[in-house]
């Protein structure tokens, strides 16, 4: 079994008018659940790590073990570079036999980033591998990646159809009001934005920063377009607050075996509601 492009899995979803919910992994237990979890409910998945997420668990780790996942259920899914911004590391890693990739070039500016992402491209699709790409900014934080309020930018969608028509990526991450980490009021999309960009772009669209958005949101999201759904932050709050909960009530616990359960017994909700809002069970 082996680890696919998510451009099919992507198209299929923007055909049937759901979402492939993307979930970031950062170890064997976190990968665990999601693709156990994914196989259980039917549904198509992807797998992100951040560069952070590469180098704290190893590239080669995270590859045998989704590869090993994948074998295991008879199940493919896309192992998925999130938020990538060095082209020398990106190419390594699809060397490495990764075929899905998200290339980050939104801090700069409107032509330096057509030139990256489009080298990017090239590249890729000469190992059938997918590539997504970021037009605005989204604020917030996620790993190493900040980005402060002030410097986040809305999708402006006639600069949308351009950016994809010159760079040929497979699909659009939209910055639409969504953020990265934590929300400090309630989230507010712009559903007005996102309906103008589907109309002047045939890819499959992405929204980031899904963690805290309300079930409702997300799901007009969709029928407006949204392809893939990107959830991060939710899941290590699951995961670290069940894992806290667990050595408080016993404190002398050492054993990783035993103490994991509850930890991902927490994060499994997650990603069973999120693929439930996505709409994904049984779109294998």
């Amino acid at each position: 079994m082996y680890l696919i492009s998510s451009q099919e899995m992507l198209k299929k979803a923007q055909r049937e008018q759901y979402a492939v919910p993307a979930f970031n992994i950062h170890n064997l237990e976190t990968i665990q659940v999601v693709v156990d979890t994914a196989k259980e409910l039917g549904s198509p998945v992807i797998l992100a790590a951040t560069p952070a997420t590469y180098s704290y668990a190893g590239t080669p780790y995270l590859i045998s073990i989704c590869k090993q996942a994948a074998e295991i259920h008879h199940f493919p899914f896309a192992l998925h570079l999130d938020h990538h911004e060095n082209l020398s590391d990106i190419k390594s890693k699809i060397e490495a036999g990764i075929r899905s990739i998200m290339i980050d070039a939104s801090h700069y500016p409107f032509e330096e980033n057509i030139d990256i992402v489009r080298e990017m491209v090239v590249f890729s699709h000469k190992y059938n591998a997918s590539v997504e790409a970021e037009l605005g900014r989204l604020g917030g934080q996620e790993d190493d990646l900040i980005v402060d309020d002030k410097q986040s930018a809305f999708t402006d969608p006639d600069a949308a159809k351009e950016y994809v028509e010159r760079t040929g990526i497979d699909s659009l991450a939209v910055a639409i009001g969504s953020a990265h980490g934590l929300y400090k009021g309630e989230p507010k999309l712009d559903f007005q934005r996102l309906a103008k960009i589907r109309d002047k772009v045939d890819i499959p669209l992405v929204l980031h920063g899904a963690s805290g958005i309300p079930e409702e949101m997300v799901k007009k999201s969709i029928s407006l377009g949204i392809c893939k759904v990107n959830v991060a932050t939710e899941l290590k709050i699951a995961f670290s607050d069940a894992l806290k909960q667990d050595f408080n009530i016993h404190p002398d616990a050492n054993d990783p075996r035993h103490y994991m359960q509850p930890a991902k017994a927490a994060m499994k909700k997650i990603v069973e509601e999120k693929i439930r809002i996505c709409g994904s069970a049984g779109k294998l």
